[in-house]
């Protein structure tokens, strides 16, 4: 097979839009529902409510990946959620858009979601056949990509529901979920796809991806590792940083705290993408996630100097762009071709189950130990964590390289 670069451009440029809409939808969102109700509880309740069909949408769409073809799924779910998310525009014109309408549209859109995320991901290892370029290549484009949409997102979404309100801002994330929809069609129109294994159907197939996963300890370590810093990130972001910056009086710091460490990733995640298949797995991935996490928490329990705080998060901005081409390489080299779909979206899943919980751990720890005494603690919990690798023997197998076969027409 000739290797060809258009799938890699495609997978990219889709996941860009998508990824952005997504963004633009996190922020819209739930100014509508503030700017509707004035109940900050209810706006919890919206992103609740998509968080929550979105996590759990992914792991069971798995078994769906593997028999339709990761490709059919994201086409059909971009388009599905195009027309989803396009109804909240139209209603608010029609003057018929309130919360009982609202809720259900923000839960399909989650369920819409996991899947479609999921089935990009599932891609990967194609598209990188497909271009004859290494799974860190890939996986650390896919990681620039995230980041990039992430900023790029969040800024857009202020302007638009600036410009426009959050109601007609939405009418962009529908045309960017269509035009990623429009690109994985036609840009990515004859991958190779494994054929589906024998089983009885829908729920052996998603045991069969259970058991793959219980019994391989590294993939089990990387979840219980990613789902507990994430909770911990998650309160960093959604609670302590904010209450930090509150304190100090001056919100503005906290965009530009943001700013710094996600500039930082980008640059880390752009460097990570050609270094990082020709760098050591397990201590890279295990450096990286210790400037990562541990010393932003510490530096803020400690109430260092504005000078030493943006050293901290440019340093662990930084390695934080490291992780992802390394943990998504080291996960889909270790799934077989068939089960890619179903295995990759079930640890995915896992990985985020922490993530609804990260506010409401964040602000136990504030109301009972003090905002110092929550970054303490969240920084020791994040250092054990970040040491797992070097405690579990499993982990060893982290560092192997095995070649990852082709997958067959």
């Amino acid at each position: 097979m000739t290797a060809s670069r258009r799938p890699v451009l495609a997978l990219t440029a889709a996941d860009t839009l998508s990824l952005t809409g997504t963004r633009l939808s996190m922020v819209a969102i739930p100014w509508l529902v503030l700017t509707m109700t004035g109940d900050p509880l209810l706006t919890g309740l919206a992103g609740f409510a998509e968080m929550l069909p979105y996590v759990i949408a992914k792991a069971l769409g798995g078994p769906l990946i593997d028999r339709l073809g990761a490709r059919r799924i994201a086409i059909v779910a971009d388009l599905v959620s195009m027309a989803t998310i396009a109804l909240v525009p139209l209603l608010h014109l029609a003057g018929l858009l309130g919360l009982p309408t609202i809720l259900p549209l923000v839960a399909m859109l989650g369920t819409l979601r996991g899947p479609a995320d999921a089935a990009k991901y599932a891609m990967v290892p194609a598209v990188a056949a497909a271009g004859a370029l290494p799974l860190e290549r890939v996986t650390g484009i896919m990681g620039v990509i995230e980041r990039l949409a992430s900023t790029i997102g969040a800024a857009l979404a202020g302007a638009l529901v600036a410009l426009l309100g959050p109601a007609l801002a939405l009418s962009v994330t529908a045309g960017a979920f269509g035009l990623s929809a429009l690109i994985v069609a036609v840009g990515l129109p004859a991958l190779p796809q494994p054929a589906p294994a024998a089983s009885s159907g829908y729920l052996a197939d998603l045991r069969e991806g259970w058991r793959f996963f219980r019994r391989d300890a590294v993939l089990v370590g990387v979840v219980i590792m990613v789902a507990s810093t994430n909770l911990l990130d998650t309160a960093y972001s959604s609670v302590l940083l904010p209450v930090w910056s509150e304190a100090v009086g001056d919100a503005a710091l906290l965009g530009l705290l943001f700013a710094i460490f996600s500039g930082a990733s980008i640059a880390g995640a752009a460097l990570a993408t050609v270094l990082a298949e020709r760098l050591p797995r397990l201590p890279v991935y295990v450096i990286a996630f210790l400037l990562t996490g541990a010393p932003r928490y510490l530096a803020f329990a400690i109430d260092s100097p504005m000078p030493a705080l943006v050293v901290v998060l440019i340093v662990g901005g930084f390695a934080s762009g490291f992780l992802n081409p390394i943990l998504s390489a080291v996960m889909l080299e270790r799934i077989p071709a068939a089960l890619t779909g179903r295995v990759s979206a079930l640890v995915n899943a896992l990985s985020w189950t922490l993530i609804p919980l990260g506010g409401l751990f964040g602000g136990a720890l504030i109301t009972l130990a003090g905002l110092p005494a929550a970054f303490a603690v969240s920084g020791t919990i994040y250092l054990a964590v970040t040491l797992l690798p070097l405690a579990m023997r499993s982990f060893r197998a982290f560092a192997e390289r095995p070649a990852l076969p082709s997958p067959t027409p």
